[in-house]
């Protein structure tokens, strides 16, 4: 899907031509719209694809008519019935009067920009744009740290009463996630640098200290990524040892029913012995039956005394 967006008087609107000052977004195009931009303005079929490729690595390259920028963003996916948390290429393909934005999905990164809920919006001038796509995306990736952070909040805050096997699993893929934004943040941290170094286009004063708050905002979403990753690990070091406790009281348990249960057998089976009758206690005594039970019952009760003492039950 082709569409076209400029902002006249900082307000944006949907145009129906590739005027000079235009954003260009292709969201999920299709082969056919690839090679109408591709042809349209002469860019590599190529690097247009770039996007395309959930393994493309972010990078910048120059080329004599346009500039290629490769970021990664986040979004949100489902994965085994549950929401989950990865990164996707963003193609940014700066020329001298447009800029081209190509992702294989609908991202909350660019929606910002449709919807006019940034500042001082302009398609017209590229640079401050590429920096605010890269300071919204620094952005969207805190928003969804803080959302995953607060998952593992939920799951420990449960630990102690309605934990379930599940909560590890959940853990796990909330550390895996990480785990790809760290990577995702990384990379995106070179292209950064990169830009700072960038003098192809104009840039306006103000983008600088624009792009001092993308490196500021993508350190500390580095760091929360780092932060986070290292508290749910611990996290899950704690519910397995929880869930290793759980199993041990219950083995206690269940061993010393096994003790007080053994105790009537021992004894029945003294009484069901193939021996004289003679050498039999109270074999022969008037309710040596009833005696035989109530000292066995009374020998019960002791054992699971010294076993509560013992903390066994």
């Amino acid at each position: 899907m082709i569409k076209i967006y400029r902002t006249e008087n900082s307000k944006i609107g949907e145009e129906h031509a590739f005027d000079p000052g235009s954003w260009i977004q292709l969201t999920d195009p299709s082969m056919d719209e690839l090679e109408l931009i591709s042809e349209r303005f002469e860019i590599d079929i190529a690097d247009v694809r770039a996007a395309m490729d959930a393994d493309e690595s972010s990078r910048v390259e120059l080329e004599d008519e346009y500039t290629l920028i490769l970021v990664d963003i986040p979004i949100i996916e489902i994965r085994n019935d549950q929401k989950a948390y990865t990164s996707i290429p963003l193609g940014i393909l700066l020329l001298d009067d447009y800029l081209i934005t190509v992702c294989a999905e609908e991202t909350p990164v660019l929606q910002y920009f449709v919807n006019s809920t940034v500042r001082e919006f302009s398609t017209k001038k590229q640079m401050r744009f590429v920096y605010q796509i890269l300071y919204r995306t620094c952005m969207v990736y805190q928003l969804y740290l803080r959302t995953i952070d607060s998952k593992r909040t939920e799951i420990e805050e449960r630990a102690q009463e309605n934990m379930k096997e599940e909560d590890l699993v959940t853990l796990h893929e909330l550390e895996s996630n990480l785990v790809y934004f760290a990577t995702s943040l990384r990379a995106n941290g070179t292209v950064i640098d990169r830009l700072s170094r960038y003098s192809r286009v104009r840039q306006f004063p103000e983008d600088k200290d624009l792009l001092d708050d993308v490196k500021v905002e993508n350190g500390q979403a580095i760091e929360m990524t780092i932060i986070y990753r290292d508290i749910i690990h611990g996290t899950r070091e704690l519910l397995s040892n929880i869930i290793d406790i759980r199993l041990n009281n219950v083995m206690k348990y269940l061993a010393a029913i096994t003790i007080v249960m053994a105790i009537p057998n021992i004894i029945s089976g003294f009484y069901g012995m193939n021996v004289d009758a003679k050498w039999v206690p109270l074999v022969r005594t008037p309710f040596g039956f009833g005696i035989i039970c109530v000292m066995t019952v009374v020998i019960c009760v002791i054992v699971l005394k010294v076993l509560k003492k013992k903390k066994m039950l």
